[in-house]
């Protein structure tokens, strides 16, 4: 993307990249609407704003075609294994809460367990080999996840961030997928750079 502002631009490529974000991060939420649809729309809203960084254009229908060109079933098995997975851990957490021994280190434990999945199911959605492989997705992103502690910490904090804006105004819970996953995207990018300069 050129710093360079065009005629008649009145903010600049920067605050183009905002709107971009917000469109794809609004595209992404309708995207999501069918939940087992999840995984596939964050990794294919990484995908439209990797690209603008390439001089491709960031918009929702840029998105929405990607998306119809690339969901097949393992995108689906991808969703359903991700929400079978929350499932599980509602049940886990409300069997702990219902006063069985020990229930409040499986709580622990279910906890830890719960936040290192989603951490690497993020990453995942956030690296280009989901677009057509998700195994080799969720394979680069547990590397990524143990070799890269800074890059796993703004993960979380983006996703910390995502919830505390939902659980302030609920309406910005469908903005939050775009800057979720410009995250995503650019902690890729920054791992990708780091593990080329080393």
């Amino acid at each position: 993307m050129s710093g360079v502002r065009e005629p008649g631009e009145l903010f600049g490529p920067r605050f183009s990249l905002f709107a971009d974000t917000m469109s794809v991060g609004l595209a992404t939420a309708v995207a999501c609407l069918p939940v087992v649809t999840i995984p596939a729309a964050l990794s294919t809203a990484c995908a439209v704003l990797r690209g603008a960084g390439e001089d491709r254009p960031a918009t929702a229908g840029r998105y929405f075609s990607l998306l119809r060109r690339r969901l097949r079933g393992g995108d689906l098995v991808a969703g359903g294994v991700a929400v079978a997975g929350v499932l599980w851990f509602l049940a886990d957490l409300a069997l702990a809460r219902a006063g069985l021994p020990g229930g409040a280190v499986f709580a622990l434990a279910a906890g830890a367990i719960g936040c290192c999945a989603a951490l690497v199911g993020l990453r995942a959605c956030g690296r280009p080999e989901s677009v057509s492989d998700w195994r080799a997705a969720v394979g680069a992103a547990l590397d990524d996840a143990v070799r890269d502690a800074g890059g796993s910490a703004l993960v979380l904090l983006a996703v910390v961030t995502g919830v505390l804006c939902a659980w302030m105004l609920l309406p910005l819970a469908f903005l939050v997928p775009g800057p979720l996953a410009l995250a995503l995207t650019a902690i890729d990018v920054r791992t990708r750079r780091e593990v080329q300069g080393s």
